[in-house]
């Protein structure tokens, strides 16, 4: 529990619904304390680059203390949050020229150490990492979110659903598609 004010926020919710009474850049420091790292780490998947990565960080940050009221509490703070620097990322990347495009990287050591979550995802976890991080940078940011945020970051359907605001049919289809299309890129350019 913190103490700022001599007001006590025991949850995220709390104090986001206070910074966005007030308006208050102290509030938002606290906030901005408890994220920093996680929003860096996570635009560092996107930008090979640190100082890249701290850019965007600040920009997610930004954009946040301006977009804070549309936080709705349908999900928890963090996983809006989530979606929120995963947006900004994707859309960084999509306005972005080809050059920066092929810059991103992620660490996908991750991956190797996936458990199977169904046959057909077998074959998509003997590809081989070097060659799986050349695939990933050759489709397109939606598809390489979803992988990820299914694949290195671990999130459940149910999360991977409050992420997106899309419903669990289409995140398991989404995943399905953005699968086979790695698969067909992988095996038709890498092998």
């Amino acid at each position: 529990m913190k103490t700022l004010n001599n007001i006590d926020y025991k949850s995220d919710e709390d104090l986001v619904r206070d910074i966005v009474k007030t308006n208050d850049t102290l509030l938002f420091e606290e906030l901005y304390d408890r994220y920093a790292m996680l929003v860096y780490n996570k635009c560092y998947g996107f930008a090979k680059d640190s100082d890249e990565a701290k850019d965007l960080t600040q920009d997610v940050f930004l954009k946040l203390f301006v977009k804070l009221a549309s936080f709705k509490e349908k999900s928890k703070f963090s996983t809006w949050l989530y979606a929120f620097t995963y947006n900004h990322c994707v859309n960084y990347v999509t306005r972005n020229t080809a050059k920066k495009f092929e810059k991103q990287s992620v660490d996908y050591t991750d991956i190797e150490n996936l458990s199977e979550d169904d046959d057909d995802d077998h074959s998509f976890l003997e590809m081989k990492v070097d060659k799986l991080k050349i695939a990933l940078d050759m489709i397109s940011p939606d598809e390489k979110m979803i992988l990820l945020l299914k694949y290195q970051d671990l999130l459940s359907i149910k999360e991977i659903e409050d992420v997106l605001s899309i419903g669990e049919s289409a995140v398991k289809m989404r995943i399905k598609r953005a699968k086979d299309k790695l698969k067909a890129v992988y095996n038709n350019n890498l092998n």
